[in-house]
């Protein structure tokens, strides 16, 4: 009878987390894109310059490490927002290029596109009862295969390899949302900074190859 009473308690407790952190996680999640919408919006409208490949490098890794580094106390919510605010200054000068070569119906499409993959993916992730673990593999393989791609393209800058690469990082970018979110439902992340973080990378990265991929078809036109 006891063992039944806490069973019953600790599986309480444990849904009431989940809850908790996932809560957290889309709060903290949706005010991110705002800021970052609103750090790339003044980027625009003061026509700064892209920092260029290797600032965007060393600038996204180094604030996602530390992100990382404090995700379990208050400065990880400070670096949270620095990292998706330079996400945001870094996308700034790439939508004014769009805009200027008038593709700005592409910018709606892309935001589109975005939004309805990310809300599939979450709402799959939600309530599946397939266990999607088996994704980790196939994201470790991806990653692999998008880094030695985007390696290439430096050197080669093919348009068919862009476009295969820009593909991949949609693949992967959705990977990473249903394997993120189903690790928030069923327990196995417990961080929602962290998570958090997952989920605006995919979000960022699905924008982009979207916006990349629109831009490449017109091209081709």
């Amino acid at each position: 009878m006891n063992n039944s009473m806490f069973s019953q308690a600790s599986t309480r407790e444990s849904a009431l987390q989940t809850n908790k952190v996932l809560r957290n996680t889309y709060f903290l999640l949706s005010m991110t894109l705002v800021w970052s919408a609103v750090v790339a919006g003044a980027a625009m409208v003061f026509n700064l310059p892209h920092p260029g490949f290797i600032i965007t490098l060393v600038g996204f890794y180094g604030l996602l490490f530390l992100t990382e580094k404090n995700r379990d106390n208050s400065m990880g919510i400070v670096f949270t927002f620095l990292l998706t605010g330079f996400m945001g200054y870094t996308l700034g000068p790439i939508l004014n290029a769009y805009l200027g070569a008038g593709m700005g119906d592409m910018v709606v499409t892309a935001l589109g596109g975005t939004a309805m993959a990310f809300l599939g993916a979450s709402a799959y992730a939600l309530t599946t009862k397939r266990d999607l673990s088996f994704l980790n593999g196939m994201l470790m393989a991806g990653f692999v295969v998008l880094l030695v791609g985007v390696i290439a393209n430096i050197f080669l800058q093919m348009p068919m390899l862009s476009l295969a690469i820009s593909s991949m990082f949609i693949l992967f970018s959705t990977g990473v949302i249903l394997l993120t979110t189903q690790s928030i439902v069923r327990g196995g992340e417990t961080n929602y900074i962290s998570a958090t973080v997952s989920l605006y990378v995919s979000i960022y990265n699905l924008f982009i190859s979207l916006l990349s991929i629109l831009g490449i078809m017109n091209s081709d036109d």
